[in-house]
């Protein structure tokens, strides 16, 4: 058995999130099925981790074992022509029995995308989520930057959350600037379930004089899903990278 790790994009506005579910599409589903038709085998692959309905992924990387004997760079062109056109595979490579593209994982970035615009760009309306009022970015940074390091993340999770604890550390955090689109950027060791857009509803919350910046870190000590701001949309979220260490 060979142990092969991928990293995908997909565009995951028409996807019920990466893994399988009973009902509604899924990118894990797809993928699996298109392994099937390529290698004939019933795998389950393993994602770096779970992304929501209608988020997106640049970087997202799993890994599965297969009997195949094609070579790993030959494994995302012939995955590509089986996988539905919002799914494509960007790399493959072989990797130690050991790997395991959850657990290995060492850091990961994700980004938040916000059309600052007065009208919502066309091209950009699956990737960011529009708003149009106007948002103080200085404070909303000054209380993006009160996160970083290592919390508990429990005002900043779903109360769904099953995690047995919700200590994170947040290697950094910071806003970027792209025409009318303002993108956050978080990397950290890992990340809650509705993390990010929780953390961005409630800077938004911030960026409209409605809390200050330092209000971030009372939130946060507070420990209170109910502290917090309101989940942001799905859609302007994206994985951008997972990283490994490098014996990986």
């Amino acid at each position: 058995m060979r142990n092969i790790a991928v990293t995908v994009s997909y565009d995951g506005t028409d996807f019920n999130g990466f893994q399988s579910q009973p009902f509604g599409r899924t990118i894990q589903q797809e993928i699996e099925l298109g392994i099937k038709k390529l290698t004939g085998e019933d795998l389950i692959i393993i994602g770096s981790g779970r992304t929501d309905a209608g988020v997106h992924a640049t970087g997202q990387v799993f890994n599965f074992h297969t009997e195949s004997a094609i070579p790993a760079e030959r494994w995302a062109i012939a995955l590509n022509t089986r996988l539905p056109k919002d799914i494509v595979i960007t790399d493959a490579y072989e990797v130690p029995e050991q790997f395991h593209s959850r657990r290995s994982a060492k850091r990961k970035t994700y980004r938040y995308t916000i059309d600052m615009g007065k009208f919502p760009d066309v091209f950009y309306r699956r990737y960011a989520f529009h708003h149009p009022t106007p948002l103080n970015v200085e404070a909303m940074q000054q209380g993006l930057s009160c996160l970083v390091g290592e919390h508990d993340f429990t005002s900043f999770t779903s109360i769904h959350s099953t995690k047995p604890h919700h200590v994170r550390t947040i290697y950094e955090a910071y806003f970027e600037r792209e025409g009318q689109m303002l993108h956050m950027y978080m990397t950290g060791n890992g990340f809650l379930y509705n993390m990010i857009r929780i953390v961005m509803g409630t800077l938004l919350h911030v960026g409209h004089g409605k809390l200050k910046p330092e209000d971030m870190a009372r939130i946060l000590d507070g420990r209170k899903r109910s502290l917090a701001g309101p989940t942001a949309m799905p859609h302007g979220l994206s994985l951008m990278k997972v990283d490994y260490p490098d014996k990986m």
